[in-house]
This record gives C-alpha cells, structure tokens and sequence, in this order.
C-alpha cells in the first residue's frame, strides 16, 4: 500500500510522490507509539463491554452500568487539564508509559477479584475512576505526540496509520470482550486487559528510546513550570480558533449521546435479545468499518478535511436508528460499520487540523481541553440514558438522540471556519523536522 503523504503548497515535485505506510514503521519512536496506542486501544475497548456485563451479571440494571461507565467519564474529566499540563511538562513517552502501567496493575486486579467471586458494585466503580484517571493523562500525550516523531509532510499518512492500528486494537478487544463474557465470565476480560496495557507500556518505553536521541541533540533544556500560566496559555490557543471550539461544542452533545445509546442501553437490549457475542462482534463491526475508513483516508488529498469529517458525524445516528427499530443483527452491523468508516474520515481530519494549526509546544494542552469540552457531557449522557428508558421506554430515548446528533452536526456546519479550514498546507505550527523540548 502506497498512500501519497499531504502535499504543502510550496514544496517540489518530490512531495507529490506517495510515502509507503511501511516506510513509517522503520522508524522507532513512531512505530512504538503506533503499536502502545494499538495495545492500550484494545485494554479500552474491552473494559466497557466486560464492565457491562459485569454489573449486570452482579444483579445490576441499565442505571447502574450508566453509573459504573459513567463514573470514569467523571474521574476523566475533572482529571484531563491536568493531564495536557503534564503532558506539556515530562517527556510524553515516560507519561504514557506510567499510564498504561497503573492501568495494567488496576484492571488485572479487579479481574482477579471478579473471577474469585468477592467483586463488586463498589470495586467495578473504582476500577471506572481509576481508568477514567489515567486516560486523562495518556490521551493527550499520545495525541501531541506523533507529530513529535514524524516529518510535517508525513503526518496524514501517520495519523492515518497511527489510527489504523488503534482501531485494529478496538477491534479485537470489543469482539474479545463480548467472547470472553459470553463463553468464560467478564474477569477474563479484564485480566486480558491488563495484558495488553502491561504490553502498551513496554512499548512507549521504546518508543521514548527513540526520541531520546532526539532531545539530546536539541539540547533540551526544562523550563520552569508555570502550571496557571500554562493553562491560560492553552486556553487562548483554544479560543483563538473558532473552529476549534466549534467542533468541540458539536462532539459535546454527539459524544453523550453515542456514550448513553452504544455504551449504557446497547448492552441491556443485547442481554435481553441477541446476546453478548453478537453486541461483541457488532461492536468488532464498527472498528472494522474505521479500519477500512482509515485506509481511505490515508490515500486522501482533500484540502478541506476537516469540512468533511464534521458533516459525516451525522452517521453517528444510523446505529441508534438500527437500535430504536428493533432491527436484527445483520441491520445493525451494516450500520456499525458504515459509522466506523465515518467515524475515521472525522477522527484523521480532527488531528491533522489540530497538529497543522497549534504550535507544538501547546498542543497537549489544546487537546486537553478539546478532550474535556466533548467528554464533559459524557456522565450526563451515560448516567440519563437507563433512567430515560425506564422512564419514556429505549426506542424514544434513542430517536431523541438521534434528532440531537443531525441538530450538533448542522450546527457545526453553519460556521464558515470549519468549512473553510484546509490541511497539507505549511504553518508556523508545522516544522520539519520536529523535536520534543519538553524534558
């Protein structure tokens, strides 16, 4: 496969020529990075599933496994500015590293606990905030930190693949999860969880090998922390853009109601219909469906990206439709993966605009904020969802998310910002190459 890399107006003849995804992987900062997101993608795509299963294996109803999910999106938010402050101050790899190790150490634990008998509704719910914690530290270092081990004209190209082989970890461990909490019990699951974050930290440890090298010819020097500083500095750079608040005011409501409909009512309806293995492979289908879309978008040369992305957010609603009308499994996993190839058009354009567009030195902070403003609602969405459907029955809980999903994603539309916005173009935000500063 031999996606073109981005083509910055200015550049010669050779940056027209496609850049191999394999040339890539031959480096090693980038191909550590890529392969920790993938491992610690997999630890987060299985949790939700076997937590589900879980509290409901416990005697729990849909209210509670909005409580049990709702209660990381809680620790997640109160903890992410702190998390892009830090990320913004050590070296991204060693946070990132730390992260994925306090998640292995935790989720085993809770799966030892579970498959023992002597788990319960309150150890479900701190497993919920310690996960919610450490992701408000590793999302945005990992975020901030491809463009710290790529060139500028290759960063299409490594956010696709970065991407590809997160999904390709979502994959495997949605599909997992719902298998292991079918045939042998959600402990399992959690146990093959801390597997993989145990694995995700060994590999940020070479990734930050990779770029030590880097730092030491750019003769980093820290500087003094200046934490409330820093974090007004991040906010002006979030302002600033329009288009950035924007989007992240439309992720605000899409997000809550993807979070209540797919992760809170989508287990209760399969536990009462078709089964976990089937919501496992539907699950499996969606991240199939983002591995093909990031394909796609790797050999992508579209200008307006960002343009793109927002307006196909709007198939976020035909899962919920597929689940509102009661639709059998087939309807629901071509539903599934058509909003997985969206999902990754959105996600590419998303970060290429960010990491184009925001100095360097700031960006983890400007996507912590961006992570807090479309997760804030997140506890909202998944703690209302069961007490909606007890109240006003699943299929009008669902249907009303959908209504809001198409409002957020016209809404979006209507700024002339997010409709003008180009990639692949050179920015100030942009150099080649790049170096991590931070020590």
């Amino acid at each position: 496969m031999t996606p073109p890399a981005s083509r910055p107006r200015g550049r010669g003849a050779d940056s027209a020529r496609p850049l191999p995804l394999r040339a890539l992987l031959r480096r090693r900062g980038f191909r550590g990075l890529a392969s920790g997101r993938a491992l610690t993608y997999l630890g987060n795509a299985m949790a939700p599933v076997v937590l589900a299963f879980a509290v409901l294996d416990l005697g729990g109803s849909a209210v509670d496994v909005g409580l049990v999910v709702g209660a990381r999106s809680v620790s997640n938010v109160v903890l992410l500015l702190f998390g892009g402050l830090l990320a913004d101050r050590l070296p991204r790899a060693l946070v990132l590293q730390g992260a994925a190790l306090a998640a292995a150490l935790v989720q085993s634990g809770v799966g030892l606990a579970l498959l023992s008998g002597r788990a319960s509704m309150g150890v479900l719910l701190v497993l919920s905030v310690v996960q919610g914690a450490v992701a408000a530290v590793s999302v945005p270092a990992s975020a901030a930190l491809i463009p710290l081990t790529v060139t500028a004209d290759e960063l299409r190209p490594a956010n696709a693949l970065s991407r590809m082989g997160v999904n390709t970890g979502m994959i495997a461990g949605a599909s997992l999860g719902g298998l292991l909490a079918a045939v042998a019990g959600p402990g399992w699951g959690m146990v093959l969880g801390g597997v993989a974050f145990a694995g995700a930290s060994l590999a940020y440890r070479l990734a930050g090998r990779g770029l030590a090298s880097v730092r030491k010819r750019a003769g980093a020097v820290a500087e003094p922390a200046r934490p409330w500083r820093e974090l007004r500095e991040g906010w002006r750079e979030f302002v600033v853009r329009p288009w950035v608040w924007v989007v992240v005011l439309q992720f605000f409501v899409v997000n809550a109601v993807a979070a209540g409909g797919i992760q809170v009512l989508g287990p209760t309806v399969a536990d009462a219909t078709f089964g976990r293995t089937a919501w496992g492979f539907v699950l499996a289908t969606q991240m199939a469906g983002a591995l093909a879309g990031g394909v796609l978008v790797a050999r992508s040369r579209a200008r307006h990206a960002l343009r793109l992305g927002v307006a196909v957010v709007a198939l976020d609603a035909l899962p919920l439709i597929a689940l509102a009308q009661s639709a059998d499994v087939a309807v629901l996993v071509v539903a599934m993966f058509v909003n997985g190839v969206a999902i990754e058009q959105f996600g590419v354009a998303w970060d290429l605009s960010l990491q184009e567009n925001v100095p360097r030195e700031k960006l983890a902070r400007v996507y912590s904020y961006d992570a807090l403003g479309s997760t804030l609602a997140l506890p909202v969405g998944e703690m209302a969802a069961g007490p909606f459907a007890e109240r006003f029955g699943a299929r009008p809980t669902l249907l009303c998310g959908v209504a809001l999903v198409a409002l957020a994603t016209a809404g979006a539309l209507c700024s002339r910002q997010v409709r003008g916005l180009t990639t692949g173009e050179p920015h100030p935000a942009a150099g080649s190459p790049v170096v991590e500063t931070r020590t």
